[in-house]
């Protein structure tokens, strides 16, 4: 049996100044800079170009910055607003994952058991915590992602667990992605 090429497309949404430029940066280009200008996913002003970006999505990404108590609540919000303009073609949510960025830094705002339990009622597939700037569980984070979304392409039927868990990435499977 040959090899198969995917394309999806992956959202990452959160709060202005969570790192989602950065995480793409990271991943894609193995890069990180500290010097970023305000991008159209975290501005309130683009809210109703929403559904447009939203559109033929596979995944998403939710992200919110430890320190900030208030990315973490918004975290919600963007999740309802995914939610109620995105669905599979089998009707079911986007598999999305949360990600609990800045985790080099301290005080954390919330807790893991907050983040545990939010992730969990709000149907996330999983949480870990990442480091973007010092590239901590990036690519493990996106791997999970992966996985999930060509396991569901491979079984025909979109089934996303919702069991919204702690992603421990040290004992996760690999398989050998990589990034680009």
């Amino acid at each position: 049996m040959g090899s198969r090429d995917y394309l999806f497309k992956v959202l990452v949404v959160g709060d202005a100044a969570v790192g989602k430029t950065s995480l793409v940066q990271r991943y894609s280009q193995d890069s990180f800079s500290k010097h970023y200008k305000s991008t159209v996913g975290g501005q309130e002003r683009f809210t109703s170009m929403t559904r447009l970006y939203y559109r033929d999505a596979s995944a998403c990404v939710i992200m919110f910055d430890v320190t900030n108590a208030t990315t973490f609540s918004n975290s919600q919000r963007w999740k309802q607003d995914l939610d109620s303009k995105l669905t599979l073609p089998s009707g079911e949510p986007v598999p999305c994952l949360l990600l609990a960025n800045k985790s080099d830094l301290s005080p954390w705002a919330v807790t893991r058991d907050q983040i545990d339990r939010f992730s969990k009622e709000n149907g996330f597939i999983g949480w870990t915590e990442t480091s973007v700037k010092e590239n901590k569980n990036v690519n493990e984070a996106m791997r999970v992602l992966i996985e999930q979304m060509v396991a569901n392409t491979r079984e025909g039927s979109i089934s996303v667990s919702s069991q919204g868990d702690y992603i421990n990435l040290q004992t996760a499977s690999t398989s050998g992605w990589s990034c680009c």
